[in-house]
């Protein structure tokens, strides 16, 4: 199990499928990491939410990956989520662009008044990134440190116990992570990265929406309720 100093949520059923991560020499590097960063570094999201996407899609309910990069680096914004953020908080260039697609793409979809995704993790979409943490106003400052180890991990658990998964990679990122999916057991969807720099490039008009609920309806799943409550 992970530590307590660490672990500030119910991971559920998660905690069998991690357990002994604690105890690995990469993750323990990682801990000393963070703790010497945290010393004179903001870091978000606030310890305790780190592993917030593993509390709200349980391994069993997990059917669809979302992943990101790693956590927004603005004051107040990421949340343990990936892509998300809190009610109350501008929504952020690329969740305005992902919210254009599923406009586009999913009849019905009106984009909401926030940025807060947690109605797709409790259906079962696990909002990943492949990095936890990062530091004020510096993208990508804790790359590298061991976070990919575990998001590696996490994805070969999932790719290894579960059958007919649907994983969105967007950006050459995330596209790393297809080598460790077997393709021929899962739906792998890969674009462009939603950001404003490349969506125009092969995100937008992806539909990767439909064609996930598409998918999940033929390997006899239910379907994603993609639209946003207010």
């Amino acid at each position: 199990m992970l530590p307590a100093k660490v672990m500030k949520v119910d991971i559920g059923d998660w905690t069998e499928h991690l357990a002994g991560i604690s105890k690995m020499d990469y993750f323990q590097s990682l801990l000393s990491f963070l703790n010497d960063r945290a010393q004179s570094n903001i870091i978000y999201p606030p310890k305790g939410t780190w592993f917030k996407a593993f509390e709200y899609s349980s391994f069993a309910n997990t059917k669809v990956i979302i992943l990101g990069q790693d956590p927004y680096h603005g004051e107040g914004q990421a949340e343990g989520l990936s892509f998300s953020v809190p009610k109350g908080v501008p929504i952020p260039p690329s969740l305005r662009n992902i919210y254009k697609e599923l406009e586009a793409n999913v009849v019905a979809f009106e984009s909401p008044d926030h940025g807060h995704l947690s109605c797709w993790a409790k259906q079962g979409v696990l909002l990943l990134n492949s990095v936890l943490t990062v530091e004020k106003n510096s993208p990508a400052s804790h790359a590298n440190q061991g976070w990919e180890i575990f998001t590696d991990n996490v994805i070969k658990l999932l790719n290894e116990k579960k059958d007919n998964l649907v994983f969105l990679l967007w950006g050459a990122y995330a596209g790393k992570k297809s080598n460790l999916i077997e393709p021929e057991r899962h739906l792998i969807l890969r674009s462009t990265h939603p950001s404003p720099f490349s969506a125009n490039n092969g995100f937008f008009g992806s539909r990767h929406f439909s064609r996930t609920n598409e998918y999940l309806q033929a390997t006899d799943q239910s379907p994603i309720q993609w639209k946003i409550p207010s």
